[in-house]
């Protein structure tokens, strides 16, 4: 199977006009702009009592008590043990446990159910998901990405790009080595089978909006695989122009072990496959193998399972009209 080399073309087409910066999107505009327009911020969290309170500080105090752009602001609480729920509800967010969403449902876990489930939660027209672990977080997180959204309304979806250094473990940040999985994973099987989303800077970045409508129509997997699996069912739904990115600057957060990074890529290579059959692309006989043997320091080994499940469209399941009476 060749890389046509006209989706690589179209790639760099779309980047210029669907790219720009959140300097572009001053709060100011964006007010003028929003109107009757509701707006979301989801975030979901598991045992991020460090950082959650204080990004809920900012975007209530810069975006809704000085600007009036952000109606809601949502914590989903993914079976946290520690104070990430007293947290984030002392700073003025909204919590729900995420097994008390649409409690009817089988359980599952894994950050595409919290997401799955901070939809169904929240109510706003736009949905500005943000991670709940960042360390260097600004208003310009939430306005930058809803600025297309409010200002042209045939953009659908809009994904944040960043700079992303990573910190050794002798504390010195190196520009532009964060991302790993981006890089050996994401990026090369975007670029081998869907290349017109090659001009995406962060794929896999947790930051990204859109249009509540378009969100509810569109599968969620429900482990790492969901940012990899919402590019790729996006641009079949909505088509690429209807997509764009907005460079944030620089994004900081909590690394995590080799060992992790490794659960985290089989997961998003069972997700690129399962869209790939989707697809029609590949037929196999037999399902890839769901487990991933790993070996520790000391030479063990253990088999972890890199399966991923998937939420169906909400809006398969949930009259938008009635989600509110179902949430608890």
């Amino acid at each position: 199977m060749e890389t046509d080399p006209r989706a690589l073309a179209r790639a760099r087409e779309w980047h210029g006009p669907h790219s720009s910066t959140a300097a572009e999107w001053p709060v100011d505009a964006l007010i003028a702009a929003k109107g009757n327009t509701t707006v979301s911020v989801v975030l979901p969290a598991r045992d991020e009592e460090r950082t959650v309170g204080d990004i809920v500080t900012v975007i209530r105090r810069e975006l809704v008590e000085r600007a009036p752009l952000v109606d809601e602001i949502v914590v989903v609480d993914s079976d946290s043990t520690d104070a990430t729920a007293e947290r984030a509800r002392a700073a003025g967010a909204r919590v729900v446990a995420q097994n008390e969403v649409l409690p009817h449902l089988p359980r599952m876990t894994g950050k595409g159910e919290a997401l799955w489930k901070g939809l169904a939660a929240s109510h706003g027209d736009l949905v500005v998901y943000v991670d709940a672990d960042l360390l260097d977080f600004g208003a310009h997180f939430v306005s930058g990405l809803v600025g297309p959204l409010l200002v042209d309304p045939g953009t659908q979806f809009v994904k944040a790009t960043y700079e992303r250094p990573f910190t050794g473990e002798d504390g010195v940040p190196r520009r532009g080595a964060g991302g790993r999985v981006t890089e050996l994973v994401a990026r090369p099987l975007l670029n081998m089978f869907w290349p017109e989303l090659a001009g995406f800077g962060q794929p896999l970045g947790g930051e990204y909006a859109a249009r509540r409508d378009v969100l509810a129509r569109v599968p969620f997997v429900t482990e790492y695989g969901v940012e990899f699996g919402l590019l790729v069912d996006l641009l079949q739904r909505v088509g690429l122009d209807a997509m764009a990115q907005v460079d944030l600057g620089r994004r900081t957060h909590g690394h995590q072990s080799m060992s992790a990074l490794a659960r985290m890529a089989g997961q998003i290579m069972h997700t690129a496959w399962s869209r790939l059959e989707r697809q029609g692309r590949v037929v196999s006989s037999e399902s890839p193998a769901r487990t991933l043997l790993q070996f520790g320091l000391d030479g063990r080994a253990g088999l972890v399972d890199v399966a991923v499940a998937e939420r169906p469209p909400l809006a398969s399941l949930v009259p938008e009209e009635d989600l509110e009476e179902d949430v608890v």
